[in-house]
């Protein structure tokens, strides 16, 4: 397991056989035996194969091309719908339409998804998470006819990998591992932390490309800029009360 998950790599390019159905299905296995709250398994996993609907799926993640060449997407969806209809059809009274059950529904969501995705490349598969599912959730809502209560949370692209990327970077254990309490940083300790990756070849051309002084600002004022954290804020929550999660 350890070879597994000190080789990930987010995969864009992939091969077009199917992934046979065994296999699908204990990564699918695998997933619905990850960690849920109180047992409740608050998701639901829309694996979608058809060439059409990813098609239909595809300006949902901007047209990303491995959406229509990867032979399996999976929509991966924070679910109270199933579970609320369960209590309601033995007279219990559930109160699940609201932020915090979001919020565990999201959990148990992310770690299914996460199992799935280690089982995957424990097959031999690669897996991209895709980050567009919430600039576009209401859209993949409608493509996928999720009911009230159900909402998309990521999406993973999985088949067998057309490339093989190198490893990127990480921070050293130092900057994300916090023992007994959260101590804060100095400002060179923040400078430290992030020395390598600032120096790097990848850092440079990205500076050179964007015409930026630092990598910070490649971030701010390129990948996640503000006016579009915002709206795309605007839409999630919007579309959160139509999925019935903001009762509170």
């Amino acid at each position: 397991m350890k070879s597994v998950l000190f080789k990930h790599r987010s995969i864009r390019k992939f091969r077009p056989e199917p992934i046979p159905e065994e296999v699908l299905r204990e990564c699918l296995e695998a997933a619905s035996r990850a960690s849920t709250c109180g047992n409740m398994q608050l998701y639901s996993l829309v694996v979608t194969r058809d060439a059409a609907l990813r098609e239909r799926l595809s300006p949902c993640h901007f047209d990303q091309p491995m959406v229509r060449e990867a032979p399996c997407v999976v929509t991966v969806c924070a679910d109270v719908h199933r579970f609320t209809m369960w209590c309601e059809q033995r007279d219990a009274d559930p109160a699940y339409d609201n932020f915090a059950w979001f919020l565990n529904a999201s959990t148990d969501a992310l770690l299914a998804a996460q199992n799935f995705c280690v089982a995957a490349e424990s097959h031999g598969l690669g897996i991209c998470y895709l980050g567009t599912t919430i600039y576009t959730a209401a859209e993949i809502s409608r493509v996928l006819s999720l009911p009230k209560g159900v909402i998309p949370v990521t999406t993973v692209v999985t088949g067998y990998p057309d490339e093989s990327p190198e490893l990127t970077d990480r921070l050293p254990l130092e900057a994300v591992v916090h023992y007994e309490k959260y101590t804060d940083y100095t400002a060179a300790e923040i400078d430290e932390l992030w020395a390598e990756r600032e120096e790097s070849e990848l850092t440079r051309r990205l500076l050179e490309e964007n015409g930026l002084p630092n990598l910070a600002q490649v971030f701010t004022e390129r990948r996640y800029v503000r006016r579009d954290n915002l709206a795309i804020s605007r839409s999630y929550f919007a579309l959160l009360k139509e999925k019935g999660f903001f009762n509170n």
